[in-house]
């Protein structure tokens, strides 16, 4: 746009009815949008109420088990055998263990692989 134009806008007040317009059209979007999350909100079922609520077994709380697991042992091959493939192994489980110790990792190690520790040694 020129400056002559720019003055016309300016003195005929065209720009200012302009943003009043665009201020007008977003309050109402807005009013909009608040009359329709009311009526939503009216369509969806009540909360529950205190008797609703879920209860406790008869017997108390559940607890979680702890328990130690250690793996099957992998099938050791004979000197000059051939190696086992992977369609040969079973799928591999697990049992309790016999030792109710909590197992730790052993010092200077983090404990994960390239953690940065020097590993068990």
């Amino acid at each position: 746009m020129s400056s002559a134009s720019m003055q016309v806008a300016a003195s005929s007040g065209l720009l200012s009815v302009a943003m009043f317009v665009v201020g007008v059209v977003l309050v109402t979007i807005l009013a909009g949008s608040f009359w329709l999350g009311a009526r939503i909100k009216q369509r969806e079922l009540p909360r529950p109420r205190p008797d609703e609520q879920p209860h406790l077994p008869p017997d108390g709380p559940v607890h979680e088990v702890r328990e130690y697991r250690e793996p099957d042992e992998v099938p050791r091959m004979p000197k000059g055998g051939r190696a086992l493939t992977p369609y040969e192994l079973s799928n591999m489980q697990t049992r309790p263990s016999t030792s109710k110790e909590r197992r730790r990792w052993s010092p200077g190690s983090s404990g994960s692989f390239g953690g940065g520790g020097l590993g068990g040694h």
